[in-house]
C-alpha cells in the first residue's frame, strides 16, 4: 500500500507556510508604515498597532474575502503636519476620525447609486494635481531633514533608487525599508545614535496612545485629503481583484472594502495613530508571489500586533537619524507627485482644452502657495482648499470641446 500523506503534518507545513509568507508580507509594508509616524512625531508602535488591527477590521467586514493589509496612508502626511500644528495633534485625531466617516459615506453613495458619481466629482483633472500637491508640499520639509547629515541622506536616497531601479522580486517592493536600514547602519558607524533608550526600554510596553479631541477646524482640514486615498482604493482593489482573478469590487463589493478601510481609519483616530490605507506595495508583492491567501494577510496584521507590543522595536525605530527620514523623503514625496501626473497621463487628460488648465493650475496655486480661507476659529488651507477648489471648478466651469 501507498502510505497517505499525514493531514495534521500537511497542516502544520501550510500553517508554517503561511506564518512565514505572512511576515515577508508585514516587511513589505513595515517601512512604509513606521514611517508615518516617524515624520508626524508619534510613536511608531501605535501605527503598528492600528495599522495591525484596521487590517482586521476590514477582513472582518469584507468577509476574509479580500487579501489586503492596511497601514499608514502617505497621503495624510503633509495635512497631519500642518492641522498639527494649528490645532494640535490631539485636536488631528477628531479629523482622522472625520476623514474614515467619510469613507463610510462614500461607501452609503456607491451603494446605491454606483461609482459613476463619484468619478463625476472627482474626475483624474482633480485628482491628479491634489496628489501631486500632497508629495510637493513637503519638499521642503525633506531637504531640511536631510540638510542635517547630507552623506547620511544621500546614502538612503541612493539606496533606494537603487533597490527601485535595478532590483528584482520582494527586495524591489521594499525601497523604503533598504533605504532606510543602509542609512541606518552608516550612521552607527558614524557615531550618530545613542542607543540608551533603547537599552532601557521595556521589552514589553503599551504603545503610547493617545485620546482625540474634537476641533471643527481639524474636522474641515482633513476631511477634503480623503479624496485622493478614495481613488487610490478603487485602484488598489481592482489591480488586487485582477492577480487574484475576482472581482473583488462585486464580492464582497467596493463599498464594504471602503467602508472597511473608513472604520479601521476611525478605530486609528481613536488611539491616536495616522490614517489607514490600502498598500501599493502589498498588492505588487501578491502580484509577484500569486499569494492571494487572505489568512497571510491577517498573520501580518497579528504580528504587526505583537511588534507594537514590543517595547525596544518602538524605542529602536525612534533612534533612526533625521538625515535618514529626509534622504528617504526626497525620494518619497516626489514619486507621490509624479503619481499625480500619471493620473493625468493615463486618463488622457486634454490640455488643449482650456478648462483643464485652469482646474489643474488653480488646485496647484492654491494648495502649493498656502492660500488659506480664515473666519474665527474656522480655517481651511492647502490640500484641503485646493480639493474644494478643484472639485467646484470642475462642476461649474463648461466641459465643451473647445474650452
Amino acid at each position: 500500500m501507498t502510505p497517505q500523506p499525514n493531514q495534521n503534518s500537511t497542516n502544520q507545513l501550510d500553517l508554517k507556510r503561511r506564518l512565514i509568507v505572512g511576515i515577508q508580507f508585514l516587511f513589505v509594508a513595515f517601512g512604509a508604515t513606521v514611517l508615518v509616524p516617524l515624520l508626524i512625531d508619534i510613536d511608531p508602535a501605535v501605527a503598528l498597532f492600528t495599522a495591525g488591527v484596521g487590517t482586521l477590521i476590514f477582513h472582518l467586514i469584507t468577509k476574509g474575502k479580500v487579501p489586503v493589509f492596511l497601514g499608514s496612508s502617505f497621503a495624510f502626511i503633509a495635512p497631519i503636519i500642518a492641522a498639527t500644528k494649528l490645532y494640535g495633534y490631539a485636536g488631528t485625531l477628531s479629523g482622522i476620525i472625520a476623514v474614515g466617516l467619510v469613507y463610510g459615506l462614500v461607501s452609503a453613495i456607491i451603494k446605491l447609486w454606483g461609482l459613476k458619481i463619484i468619478e463625476k466629482i472627482f474626475p483624474p483633472v482633480v485628482v491628479g494635481p491634489v496628489i501631486m500637491i500632497i508629495g510637493l508640499s513637503l519638499a521642503t520639509v525633506g531637504v531640511d531633514m536631510a540638510k542635517t547629515n547630507w552623506i547620511i541622506a544621500l546614502a538612503a536616497l541612493i539606496t533606494a533608487i537603487i533597490v527601485v531601479i535595478y532590483t528584482k522580486g520582494l527586495i524591489k517592493l521594499i525601497p523604503i525599508f533598504i533605504g532606510i536600514i543602509v542609512g541606518y547602519i552608516l550612521s552607527i558607524f558614524t557615531g550618530l545614535i545613542d542607543f540608551t533608550s533603547v537599552s532601557e526600554a521595556s521589552w514589553f510596553a503599551l504603545p503610547q496612545f493617545v485620546k482625540p479631541e474634537f476641533n471643527w477646524g481639524a474636522i474641515i482640514y482633513m476631511i477634503p485629503v480623503a479624496v485622493a486615498p478614495i481613488i487610490e482604493h478603487v485602484g488598489d482593489m481592482y489591480a488586487i481583484g485582477g492577480v487574484a482573478n475576482k472581482k473583488f469590487v462585486k464580492d464582497p463589493g467596493l463599498h464594504r472594502t471602503l467602508l472597511g478601510d473608513g472604520i479601521a481609519t476611525a478605530f486609528a483616530g481613536f488611539f491616536g495613530g495616522p490614517p489607514n490605507t490600502t498598500y501599493s506595495e502589498v498588492t505588487g508583492a501578491i502580484a509577484l508571489t500569486k499569494i492571494t491567501d487572505p489568512r497571510v494577510l491577517r498573520i501580518a496584521a497579528v504580528t504587526a500586533i505583537i511588534f507594537s507590543l514590543i517595547g525596544k522595536i518602538s524605542a529602536l525605530l525612534k533612534t533612526i537619524p533625521q538625515a535618514v527620514l529626509g534622504g528617504i523623503m526626497l525620494l518619497l514625496f516626489g514619486m507621490i507627485a509624479s503619481i499625480g501626473i500619471k493620473t493625468l497621463i493615463d486618463a488622457k487628460t486634454n490640455f488643449t482644452k482650456t478648462r483643464n488648465q485652469v482646474i489643474v493650475s488653480v488646485i496647484l496655486t492654491v494648495g502649493i502657495g498656502g492660500a488659506q480661507i480664515s473666519q474665527g476659529n474656522f480655517s481651511l488651507a492647502g490640500i484641503g482648499l485646493a480639493s474644494i477648489v478643484g472639485v467646484i471648478l470642475n462642476l461649474i466651469l463648461p466641459n465643451k470641446s473647445n474650452q
